[in-house]
């Protein structure tokens, strides 16, 4: 009986622990293969293949569905596995997903996905997006450097350097580096304009300029990369030998310097980094303590070997004004010390920033900033009534008053208006007290005294002072004030210098570090300003060997030409580079080609000549045109009146000039006119002309023989003609113009300049004449 009643517990027990373990295990488990879909027997290439088109189906990004998450983690899981030869063997054997619990378990599912949230909850936090890169990170740049990771939910690499990039960024953020991450799937925008091709990728950002990150993902890398970052000349190293150089600047560059004073060879890169972000105001210097040429100074300034130290120096180089010293120097003290110590006791006002910052404009009644302002020179004569200004600005530092002062002759419109002088001639030192009211520039200001340092001066100045705490409204005056002149803006130049250095360098960084892909738009470029300027040279080269070899053949012509021969009658118009002038013969031939359906903006230059003096002119027309041969749209012609007289009269009838032509000839007005030596320049395309008149340089009928000789030559070039025409009349030598032929075109370089420059009078004709006026007259 007592056995039976122990039986009955242990009975219940055990239908309670099947009930239980049934209850555990009501879920079948799940078979890799089946969430597949493929067969124990698939190859991993097969398993691959389904693998990637499921994950796309099932990305939570991409399907909607409730339990696409839960099966796009099943599916990776899944492949995992069986992409595992070992993995695979083991649920093969004992049929469990991996070595400790089979797929499915609650307690798997929650580890596999705090996986991915806790490396999606830390991104989170720096997730950039396109409006907030452009908006805010890129003009916080200028103050601070960015590291910027770029990743993907399908980088499976990203995943090894996460822990690097964790520790990197804890210790980056903490020295005041902005830190942003961009995932590629939700922000492809950003990421081209960032241009990351590739993933994962860290890029670099400062003053609004992106560099990319070349080495192995390592923390001392990715330290250096920061520093490598930042310019290279803002902090200065400072010894005995140049502390008082670097401390007197201060009137020059109207900064206060800071100076620290540490145990490490180099600078820290906590300091680096706030000279980045303080470079408007301040300037930066560095003692290395462990260097015998700066023991001077550290005795000087009584420095304390065992902690970092870091003194500000204003106006007064042999005190500083500011301490601060710290075994471990936070950048929240560095940047409430750099804060307080902006600006100097009394800067000079040198552009309109400054102006803003020194004296900003009233927000609040109790908010009132007032600034007592001194109008000065830079001249010696002034250093005294200066510096008693310095002296009671250093004994008044009153939160509600800022001291400074102006150079009149810098920022004339600034003074002409607050000492309401209405002529520009400099006047004596003045103090004035100003409120700014709006940004526009409204102001009220009252003008206090003259100043030239006397304890009178400081007196009244104290005395109003008193007065303005009391009573705001003694400024009594109101105006619009003009915007400051950037009196630094020459500097411009120096900055250029130093940030093309900076691109340069960079450029030949990227080079030296095949970053080919990034680097491909300014190969593109070089490569392409390459293969123009070769290929420029190339076909040059093959122009001039082709155009000597069609000029070689030609050069007996051209020879002729000048020694008076009728020319080649080829169509060619291009002008030899030679030394000869091919000129060719204007016929009903060459007459479409050379005049009529001459190209655009090309022009003729035609000599008018007859048998008798074609020798004497084209060996004149050949000496006075030959500088102008190298122009392309340029030819040379010429036109002989015993063919075609007929056609040059009709061509000078359209003319103004026909009149004065014949007014000209005293002697012949009854008899045929004679163009001899005259030279048109015909453009065929807008259909004009430019008409050159012989004009006698030499003596008048110098003597008998030189006429004998030039008919004895126009004899020679008569019997020589290959034309076959009629002798002429003896009178017909003696009916040539007095001017002698070979003067007729001495003044034709002249005519030419002034062709070239555009300054000739043109003769617009309705029509060129047609082929009837140039054919030979019978």
């Amino acid at each position: 009986m007592a056995r039976s009643k122990l039986s009955l517990p242990l009975a219940i027990m055990a239908v309670l622990h099947v009930l239980l373990a049934g209850l555990v295990y009501a879920e079948p488990e799940m078979d890799p293969y089946k969430i597949l879909g493929v067969t124990k027997r698939a190859s991993q290439a097969e398993i691959k293949k389904v693998y990637k088109r499921l994950a796309k189906e099932w990305h939570p990004d991409k399907n909607k569905d409730p339990g696409a998450e839960d099966m796009f983690i099943k599916i990776t899981k899944s492949y995992e596995i069986l992409s595992n030869e070992e993995k695979r063997a083991n649920y093969d054997r004992y049929g469990q997903m991996d070595d400790t619990q089979p797929y499915g378990n609650a307690h798997y599912g929650h580890r596999h996905d705090s996986f991915y949230f806790d490396e999606d909850f830390a991104d989170s936090k720096y997730t950039l997006h396109f409006n907030q890169y452009v908006n805010d990170v890129v003009p916080d740049s200028y103050k601070r450097p960015y590291l910027i990771k770029i990743t993907s939910d399908w980088c499976f690499s990203c995943i090894h350097i996460e822990p690097v990039w964790k520790e990197v960024v804890q210790e980056m953020e903490s020295l005041g580096v902005g830190v942003g991450v961009v995932d590629v799937g939700y922000e492809r925008r950003l990421a081209n304009h960032l241009g990351a091709h590739r993933t994962p990728s860290i890029l670099g950002v400062i003053n609004g300029k992106v560099t990319f990150f070349h080495y192995a993902v390592a923390k001392e890398h990715l330290r250096q990369f920061v520093e490598d970052l930042l310019p290279q000349r803002l902090v200065e190293r400072v010894t005995d030998k140049n502390d008082l150089q670097f401390l007197n600047s201060w009137h020059e560059l109207n900064k206060p310097h800071v100076l620290l004073f540490d145990q490490v060879p180099a600078v820290p890169l906590l300091y680096k980094l706030a000279a980045f972000a303080y470079k408007d105001y301040l300037q930066f210097g560095y003692v290395d303590q462990g260097l015998s040429e700066t023991a001077n100074l550290q005795k000087q300034f009584n420095i304390n070997t065992y902690a970092p130290t870091m003194l500000v120096f204003k106006e007064n180089i042999d005190k500083p004004a500011d301490i601060i010293q710290a075994k471990g120097m936070k950048k929240q003290i560095i940047d409430e010390f750099m804060s307080n110590n902006k600006f100097l006791l009394a800067p000079r006002l040198v552009n309109q920033k400054l102006f803003d910052e020194l004296c900003p404009v009233k927000q609040f009644h109790r908010r009132r900033k007032y600034c007592v302002l001194l109008i000065t020179g830079d001249e010696e004569i002034f250093s005294y009534g200066n510096q008693a200004f310095l002296s009671f600005a250093s004994t008044n530092t009153r939160e509600v008053v800022r001291f400074a002062y102006v150079y009149q002759r810098l920022q004339q419109p600034l003074c002409d208006i607050l000492t309401q002088n209405k002529d520009t001639v400099q006047s004596q030192p003045q103090v004035v007290i100003l409120e700014r009211r709006n940004a526009a520039g409204k102001a009220f200001f009252k003008p206090v005294t003259a100043w030239n340092g006397s304890e009178e001066d400081k007196q009244c100045l104290q005395e109003e002072l008193e007065r303005l705490q009391k009573d705001p409204s003694i400024l009594i005056h109101d105006a619009m004030l003009p915007e400051l002149n950037n009196e630094f803006a020459s500097m411009f130049v120096i900055r250029w210098i130093y940030a093309s250095y900076d691109y340069l360098s960079e450029v030949i960084d990227d080079i030296l570090h095949n970053n080919w892909r990034e680097m491909m738009p300014l190969l593109s470029l070089i490569f392409s300003a390459l293969f123009i300027l070769f290929g420029t040279v190339v076909i040059q080269a093959f122009s001039d060997s082709s155009d000597d070899k069609q000029t070689k053949p030609k050069a007996k012509d051209g020879t002729k030409a000048e020694n008076g021969s009728s020319g080649s009658s080829s169509t060619s118009s291009r002008p030899p580079k030679k030394n000869f002038v091919e000129v060719t013969e204007l016929t009903d031939i060459t007459y479409m080609s050379n005049l009529v359906k001459l190209r655009p903006g090309h022009m003729n230059i035609v000599l008018v000549l007859t048998d008798a003096s074609k020798n004497i002119l084209l060996s004149k027309f050949a000496k006075e045109v030959y500088s102008f041969t190298g122009s392309l749209t340029l030819h040379f012609s010429f036109l002989n009146l015993d063919k075609h007289s007929e056609w040059m009269s009709t061509l000078l009838e359209y003319t103004q000039d026909t009149m004065q032509i014949d007014a000209d000839d005293d002697e012949g007005a009854n008899r045929k006119m004679d163009y001899t030596g005259y030279v048109l320049a015909l453009n065929g395309h807008k259909k004009y002309l430019c008409l050159f008149k012989p004009v006698y340089t030499g003596e008048d009928l110098d003597s008998k023989s030189s006429e004998d000789e030039g008919a004895a030559s126009c004899g020679r070039s008569r019997s020589s003609s290959r034309d076959d025409h009629p002798p002429r009349k003896s009178n017909r030598a003696r009916s040539i113009s007095t001017l002698q032929i070979h003067h007729k075109l001495d003044r034709l370089g002249l005519w030419m300049e002034r062709l070239m420059e555009g300054t000739l009078p043109r003769y617009y004709i309705p029509t060129w004449p047609g082929l009837d006026k140039i054919t030979p007259n019978k």
